[in-house]
């Protein structure tokens, strides 16, 4: 415990704290049908044509990436720091180990948010498939659908694909909850979608 709690290892404990309040937020966000991931990537205006590309901003979620370089930097910097005082006795200063986990995270994020971004659909196929998804019966997933705050639900177009988009009823007065069937009935924007409750639940 004495080793966590070291000043020389503040930026890195505290890293650590940031990735759990990051999780705790996003658990909150998604409970209340609210996507802070979503929410975040349209505020950071993530472009994947800017010299951030490289790092995958842009084709991954940025939550991720930002937790990825979070962990990797965290877990670099106790890392060194564990071997200097192994060695040596002493922890590394602060103007030093920081600048070099912060070197040794670049690279993970890159790797890792590669494989991320594979995962994801480019946007212009996406983009296309996603139009085709209006009159289709979606299955909420996470969290409570309610007007201007959207749940992730589940669907499948007419060639057996699954998509996870993010749905809020069409009406004001109107709450989705978990494991509800509704139908797609307009594509507001991306993966959010306009919904009625399933008039055909025999059709799901």
């Amino acid at each position: 415990m004495d080793f966590l709690v070291a000043a020389q290892l503040l930026p890195f404990t505290a890293a650590i704290l940031i990735v759990l309040i990051i999780g705790l937020v996003e658990g909150a966000a998604a409970y209340s049908g609210f996507g802070f991931s979503e929410w975040l990537d349209a505020a950071g205006g993530a472009d994947a044509d800017s010299w951030l590309g490289w790092l995958h901003v842009g084709k991954a979620p940025l939550l991720v990436l930002l937790v990825i370089l979070l962990t990797a930097f965290s877990f670099i910097g106790l890392t060194l720091n564990a071997l200097a005082h192994g060695l040596f006795g002493l922890y590394l200063a602060p103007l030093l180990s920081v600048p070099l986990a912060l070197i040794g995270a670049i690279p993970v994020v890159r790797v890792t948010g590669s494989a991320v971004a594979r995962l994801i659909p480019k946007d212009e196929t996406s983009a296309v498939l996603l139009e085709t998804l209006t009159g289709h019966v979606a299955v909420v997933i996470n969290g409570t659908a309610r007007a201007q705050y959207p749940a992730e639900a589940r669907v499948k177009n007419g060639q057996g694909q699954t998509f996870y988009v993010r749905v809020e009823p069409e009406a004001c007065d109107v709450e989705f909850k978990s494991g509800e069937s509704v139908l797609l009935v307009k594509q507001i924007s991306g993966a959010r979608f306009l919904a009625i409750h399933n008039p055909r639940p025999d059709i799901l």
